[in-house]
């Protein structure tokens, strides 16, 4: 199959139809559907959040220490979420993924694992290797800062 030019209504400008739909639909489809992943992930978070109160009460029964370890395995992956939907953020703001934020949600997950492993029998290779991956990605993180195509990285949330 062949691609043929179409103009687009709002623009003028001539849009590329491939397959069987423009670009132009294909981008709204998508656009649908990652707003769709995001209002899931809020609401994961939002679920998360509640259950993170409600541990509290286990917290008192159960012991401190103990409801402590899992308050902060449940707040890593909160924040993991939210980097996640930051990632979307960007790919329905810019138009692509960016790779620092990528690699950010790495991190965020990854130095959850490593902070889980203290509260668990830990085998010393397994936090090695965790080591290891977080330095490479922190060291890609910088490269991926330094010489992103934007010029600059923003330093404040995305509003």
């Amino acid at each position: 199959m062949h691609d043929k030019l179409h103009t687009n209504p709002v623009s003028n400008q001539p849009s590329k139809k491939t397959f069987i739909f423009s670009n132009e639909w294909h981008a709204k489809v998508v656009d649908l559907l990652v707003g769709i992943l995001m209002i899931a992930i809020y609401f994961w978070i939002t679920v998360g959040l509640v259950e993170l109160m409600l541990s509290l009460y286990h917290a008192y029964i159960d012991g401190w220490a103990h409801g402590a370890e899992q308050m902060i395995k449940d707040v890593v992956v909160i924040l993991a979420s939210l980097e996640l939907i930051r990632v979307l953020q960007s790919y329905l703001t810019i138009g692509r993924v960016k790779v620092t934020f990528i690699i950010d949600v790495a991190l965020v997950v990854l130095i959850g694992e490593l902070i889980s492993f203290w509260y668990s029998d830990f085998d010393l290779t397994a936090i090695l290797l965790s080591v290891f991956v977080i330095t490479v990605l922190v060291v890609l993180r910088i490269v991926t800062s330094k010489y992103s195509p934007d010029g600059h990285e923003p330093h404040s949330r995305p509003e």
